[in-house]
């Protein structure tokens, strides 16, 4: 189907959404709660636990006998409590990632405690729709060191709706943030995947919804993680990839396949770099990658380069483009922020 198509579902026996843009699936989420005892999103009350001198970090204790990582140890202490969120996903044997600044998230809007001001998105650059925004946060009355941020598909929303959702955020906000004495607890559980999609889809507005038990079927969205859940990915002109995921990095070869015109292993590699952002936000995959591209002359570096950056330039997940090695090989490091989807697989077994 040509368009925007948002498919809400079921995927490995848990809740899931997917996006489909002109037929091709573009974002997947699943409910992960099943998998993981704590997931991107969730607000808890952690417990400092150890200092990491010379690391700038301490470890904390977490619910259900969880242990995360925070970078940030200003002004902390062994045995104090402290709220946080849940930033990334942890290899096995390893801590959560955690931050300290808490977002507490809305279709319209966004309350950051401890991060005071009234922000509006530069996507709406209509001065009397910004000031009229402005105005609202500051008639909201946020408490002193909260702040207010306006997303932008405030532009086409009603002001009675979005003063709704920023008054129920900041009741939301000050409630969670009031328990930061005690043990460690979940104190508000991430948006589930159907919620994430009705906040994060919504703007530009979808052309279709699509619903029910056989809805992943019959928008191909089945069709297109069971590609995933391969290793192998087809690239135009015979070529291919192959992305494998290993407990230090995630290895990616790219190959010609049976093209040996001079141009083939340009366009392979091309390919590879504008599709590698979807690739690793569907396959859930971050941390380290290391890309063993098709072998081309070092003058030609300077394209994939450019590719790349304007391949990753509006993923939403923070990525480092590191550049090449003396090997050959290029580097890129990307926030580990979902739960890899071979992982969600292997736990509906």
């Amino acid at each position: 189907m040509k368009g925007r198509q948002v498919v809400l579902g079921d995927l490995f026996g848990a809740e899931a959404a997917a996006l489909m843009e002109d037929g091709q699936l573009t974002d997947l989420l699943v409910d992960a709660k099943d998998l993981a005892p704590l997931v991107p999103g969730d607000i808890c009350r952690g417990v400092v636990e150890r200092l990491m001198k010379g690391q700038g970090g301490v470890f904390l204790r977490l619910p259900d006998g969880q242990r995360g990582y925070l970078r940030d140890r200003s002004g902390l202490s062994e045995g104090q409590a402290l709220l946080v969120q849940v930033t990334g996903v942890a290899d096995e044997g390893k801590a959560i990632p955690l931050t300290s600044r808490i977002l507490f998230r809305g279709r319209h809007v966004l309350v950051t405690p401890g991060a005071p001001g009234i922000n509006v998105s530069r996507r709406i650059r209509d001065e009397q729709a910004r000031a009229e925004l402005t105005a609202l946060g500051a008639a909201a009355n946020p408490p002193e060191g909260t702040g207010i941020i306006f997303r932008s598909l405030c532009e086409a929303a009603h002001p009675d709706d979005i003063a709704q959702e920023l008054e129920g955020l900041l009741d939301l906000a000050g409630k969670v943030m009031a328990e930061q004495a005690g043990s460690p607890e979940l104190l508000l559980g991430a948006a589930s995947p159907h919620e994430q999609a009705w906040m994060e889809w919504a703007d530009p507005e979808p052309d279709a919804i699509e619903e029910g038990e056989d809805s992943f079927d019959r928008c191909g969205v089945l069709e297109a993680v069971d590609a995933l859940l391969t290793p192998a990915v087809a690239l135009p002109g015979g070529a291919h990839a192959v992305i494998e995921p290993t407990r230090a990095l995630v290895a990616i070869d790219v190959n010609t396949g049976q093209d040996g015109s001079p141009a083939a292993a340009l366009k392979a590699n091309i390919a590879l770099a504008r599709d590698l952002p979807r690739q690793l936000r569907l396959r859930g995959l971050g941390g380290q990658v290391v890309v063993d591209f098709a072998p081309v002359p070092k003058r030609d570096r300077a394209t994939l380069d450019q590719v790349l950056r304007a391949a990753f330039k509006g993923e939403s997940a923070e990525t480092s483009l590191i550049g090449w090695t003396t090997m050959g090989l290029y580097e890129i490091n990307r926030k580990r922020d979902r739960i890899p989807l071979h992982r969600l697989a292997g736990g509906a077994d």
